[in-house]
């Protein structure tokens, strides 16, 4: 053998020891049972999952959406930008949710494209995805002004007839009369809520409310004096402080000492949070500062000194998912504008199933009448062929765990049709050894004319499909990209493999003595 055979050999045993390497958490996770996934550690598991082969949508469901960024109510500069500074939020919250190799990207001018494999909890995706989490820290008009703007409002709903013929016979004020309570704030029961909201909705009214000042509701199905209703605040509003002074989020129990088992959210300001809190709670005791999250108040405590620590929270009827979801939200900032959710599809872990062994079944056959054939008509050769397309198919894989890259329907059919090529490729070298042979050229000559006359075809033939493929990737979506990674990572295994590889072992077989004939 000689050194550059060596070399070679060489080449060829450290690159399989190489994809083996990296194949070897992907075997050990997918061969383990779900309990016996259960019974690692979260770390372990974690880890471990990073380092497989990743399925995507189509192969172990999940959720697709595509997102529609309204920039309606920004200006030309907020609205440049607004998309991308969406898609950066939208990704750190899917991070953080748990989401297993997600795929998120822009289309066009103003969407996103989210897909999010093995998801199985639709609604909260979507919760935790569509909500803008503009968090504020707004200061609550004194009791005085609240009841001198809604006597001002009852003034203006009676003399537009705006209030029920039972509250004009009663002579029950329009809007107030349906107040269980009214102080810096008010409660109304759940009953009446749906006529405020219609006096609320009354044409003009606007015109009554200060220009710095507003109505905002508080969360649903609070409790007062043993009712069951909703808080109505009027509030500044010009935001004191907003959510980018938040530096940290965590859902946590206990945080309202009046619900000791529920859940809320404990949030921590950054140095320059903690001052601008300082100062502001300093310059306003007595006060209540409520805390706005998404147009809706979250709680209203008051101030009962000058609070220097940095230290906030969000209370509320929150389960344990909601508090997270919300720590999430807080975490990764308020959404730059808001978005809707304009198309939706979900893939069942069945349906899944169903594409991996049919795609399975397909390949396996396929590669079956491809053994059988290239055995039956090159013999010999047909069978180093053989061999050179299972390192090529165990390289791809193994580039496929090593890039974290993500396997679907469309990068299986990438794989089939790189298998077709590699066959393709030795058929063409095969095909030049017979056609040196028929022209009396002994053994050794026409293996080396073989090559060398059929490497320009063949690195034609793969250069311009690769470059078609590297266009796939750059102007494709998704499942194209899943195409065009496979089949690039294909085509440069093949050359590795097709050519490399099988000369090696013509040129060991050759080397060992005299050759008469070639099993071609």
């Amino acid at each position: 053998m000689t050194r550059t055979d060596q070399w070679k050999l060489l080449g060829v045993v450290a690159a399989t020891v190489l994809s083996l390497w990296y194949l070897y958490p992907s075997f050990r996770f997918y061969g383990m049972t779900p309990a016996e996934r259960a019974r690692l550690q979260p770390t372990v598991l974690t880890e471990l999952r990073r380092k497989t082969v990743h399925l995507g949508l189509d192969l172990q469901g999940g959720m697709h959406l595509v997102l529609e960024v309204d920039r309606s109510r920004l200006n030309a500069a907020e609205a440049k930008d607004a998309p991308d500074r969406a898609l950066e939020v939208i990704r750190r919250r899917v991070d953080q949710f748990g989401v297993a190799e997600p795929l998120i990207q822009r289309e066009g001018e103003d969407r996103i494209a989210l897909q999010l494999p093995g998801l199985t909890d639709r609604q909260r995706a979507r919760d935790l995805i569509g909500k803008t989490a503009l968090l504020e820290f707004k200061l609550l008009r004194p009791a005085e002004e609240v009841r001198s703007l809604f006597q001002r409002v009852d003034s203006y709903l009676a003399s537009r007839g705006a209030g029920g013929e039972l509250d004009t016979l009663l002579r029950k004020a329009p809007l107030t009369g349906h107040f269980l309570d009214l102080a810096s704030s008010a409660f109304i029961r759940k009953d009446d809520l749906p006529e405020v909201s219609r006096l609320l909705a009354t044409p003009g009214l606007d015109s009554i409310l200060p220009t710095d000042s507003q109505l905002l509701w508080g969360t649903e199905n609070e409790s007062h004096q043993g009712v069951t209703g909703r808080m109505l605040y009027v509030v500044k509003r010009e935001p004191e402080m907003t959510g980018g002074s938040i530096a940290s989020a965590e859902a946590r129990v206990g945080l309202d000492q009046t619900n000791p088992g529920g859940w809320g959210v404990s949030m921590t300001m950054t140095p320059r949070g903690r001052g601008e809190f300082a100062r502001i709670t300093g310059n306003n005791v007595g006060r209540q500062l409520a805390i706005v999250l998404d147009g809706q108040v979250s709680s209203a405590p008051v101030i009962r000194e000058r609070i220097s620590g940095g230290d906030a929270s969000i209370t509320g009827s929150f389960a344990l998912e909601s508090a997270k979801d919300l720590a999430i939200v807080l975490r990764a900032g308020a959404l730059p504008a808001p978005v809707r959710i304009i198309e939706e599809r979900s893939v069942g872990p069945s349906l899944g199933s169903d594409s991996i062994q049919e795609g399975l079944t397909a390949g396996l056959v396929g590669t079956a009448l491809v053994i059988v054939f290239m055995v039956v008509y090159y013999q010999l050769s047909g069978v180093i062929a053989i061999a050179a397309l299972g390192l090529n198919l165990l390289y791809v894989a193994a580039s496929l765990a090593g890039f974290g890259a993500t396997l679907t329907l469309p990068g299986i059919a990438g794989l089939v049709l790189t298998t077709g090529m590699a066959v393709d490729t030795n058929v063409l070298i095969f095909e030049r050894m017979r056609e040196e042979l028929r022209n009396l050229k002994s053994v050794r000559q026409s293996v080396a004319l073989g090559y060398d006359r059929a490497f320009r075809t063949i690195l034609d033939a793969h250069v311009t499909t690769l470059i078609s493929a590297l266009f796939l990737f750059q102007f494709g979506t998704g499942p194209i990209k899943g195409f065009a990674v496979t089949l690039s990572v294909g085509l440069i295994a093949n050359m590795f493999t097709a050519v490399l590889f099988t000369r090696m072992i013509f040129d060991f077989m050759l080397g060992r003595g005299k050759v008469e004939r070639l099993s071609i």
